[in-house]
């Protein structure tokens, strides 16, 4: 993205976790995130526009440095700072509105759409947890943490 708010928020993401032993939350994770999604959504015949996806993916934890920062929730500082990327980027209001919902929800297993369903699902997914060498520092609950595939 080449929005200097998305650029200078990632920048700020980074510098944050560079000492960080748990999952990061830089492009990698956004990317991940935006694959999965845009693979389940095809999977499932969903018909959520790939550029929506692809914005609330890449959007989902902009907020991240400032909830570090404020010790505020990350959905919601999030959400705000979306708001203003998606206004500069002209996603019109129906657009902005369902990709708020989605990246301000995405923790929240009883708030949903179809696009809040597809960022939780990929966000989770997106994790190696089986993989981790933090695993078992890792707070999250062992039904959260992404165990892989059974082989």
């Amino acid at each position: 993205m080449k929005n200097c708010l998305f650029r200078s928020c990632m920048q700020e993401i980074d510098e944050s976790e560079k000492e960080r032993i748990f999952c990061g939350h830089g492009i990698e994770h956004l990317l991940s995130v935006a694959r999965i999604m845009r693979i389940n959504a095809l999977e499932e015949n969903n018909d959520i526009d790939k550029e929506i996806i692809y914005a609330a993916a890449l959007l989902h934890d902009i907020g991240r440095a400032r909830a570090y920062r404020l010790h505020t929730d990350h959905a919601a500082e999030s959400a705000e700072i979306a708001s203003r990327i998606l206004e500069e980027c002209d996603f019109d209001k129906a657009e902005t509105d369902e990709i708020i919902y989605a990246v301000l929800h995405h923790n929240d297993s009883e708030k949903s759409s179809e696009l809040c369903s597809l960022l939780r699902n990929a966000d989770r997914l997106s994790r190696n947890c089986f993989a981790c060498k933090a695993y078992e520092e890792c707070n999250w609950s062992e039904n959260k943490k992404n165990q892989g595939v059974s082989v």
